[in-house]
């Protein structure tokens, strides 16, 4: 693995394995580090074992063998933990009774956060995901499939978790909405720089979003490569990829153009928002 600062080090899979009760091994040998700030995406088939990997960061799962460490501990309170890691699916998760307000209210709450402090922060997210204020009077059935995915990762931010933890979560959307919520997603980290562990089978929403990309297979880690090296690797698998998905080194460009693009965008932002305030 990697040698990193030890206070840099925000999630470590040390050497882990997880089997199902019926003897299937899912996870074999996993060894694998993420850095704070960086947004690593584990990228395979159905099956290879990236989503039983997330699930054993916030210890929905516990691994068969070896360890997971987040913030340097194998063990300690779960219920603290998964309060600081938000978590994003593909499928929401939102409660259909509750109003967007109370859905992304929820943590908040449990947390016993002050009532007005609760309804700033809900405001502040609303805007944040580009949804309007009247949005927090409705029910998840009066919204978009891509409305319903932004309050997702707005309930996923609300205690405002050092950790975020995405599977999928623009997986089942239109191009032209999934496009505008991967663009939202990397202003979001530029303004927030969460340590993000995303799932996708998608190669090009990898390149888009990823600080490094983490290759699996049947359950085994192949590659762990910055985007622009994953394009020009020579390792079958990953070279596999990028054929089957049309991809050229060129990608790699294309991605820090539009980082840069949303990085531009932000800071104009930020100027209107200065100048309007004075």
């Amino acid at each position: 693995m990697e040698s990193t600062p030890a206070n840099d080090l925000v999630i470590e899979f040390r050497d882990v394995s997880y089997t199902l009760p019926t003897g299937q091994q899912v996870l074999s040998g996993l060894s694998l580090e993420v850095r704070r700030g960086q947004t690593l995406v584990l990228l395979g088939r159905s099956g290879s074992g990236k989503t039983t990997g997330l699930k054993l960061v916030n210890r929905l799962l516990s691994p068969t063998g070896g360890e997971v460490r987040v913030n340097g501990l194998a063990a300690g309170d779960v219920v603290r933990l998964r309060r600081s890691i938000g978590y994003v699916i593909q499928e929401v998760g939102l409660f259909p009774h509750f109003t967007v307000e109370r859905n992304i209210a929820l943590v908040p709450t449990i947390e016993g956060w002050p009532e007005e402090r609760i309804r700033t922060r809900v405001r502040e997210l609303l805007q944040i995901v580009g949804l309007e204020p009247s949005m927090a009077s409705r029910y998840p059935r009066q919204l978009s499939g891509g409305q319903r995915q932004r309050v997702g990762v707005a309930r996923a931010l609300a205690a405002d978790p050092p950790i975020l933890l995405m599977d999928e979560p623009f997986g089942a959307l239109d191009p032209l909405t999934r496009d505008e919520l991967q663009r939202e997603f990397l202003a979001l980290q530029q303004q927030l720089s969460k340590t993000v562990v995303f799932v996708t089978h998608d190669l090009r929403e990898a390149l888009r979003l990823a600080s490094r990309i983490a290759l699996m297979e049947a359950g085994r880690l192949v590659t762990v490569l910055a985007p622009q090296d994953f394009v020009r690797s020579d390792d079958p698998w990953a070279s596999a990829y990028v054929r089957a998905f049309g991809v050229v080194p060129a990608s790699a460009a294309s991605r820090n153009e539009v980082r840069n693009e949303v990085r531009n965008e932000v800071r104009n932002e930020v100027r209107n928002e200065d100048r309007n305030a004075s």
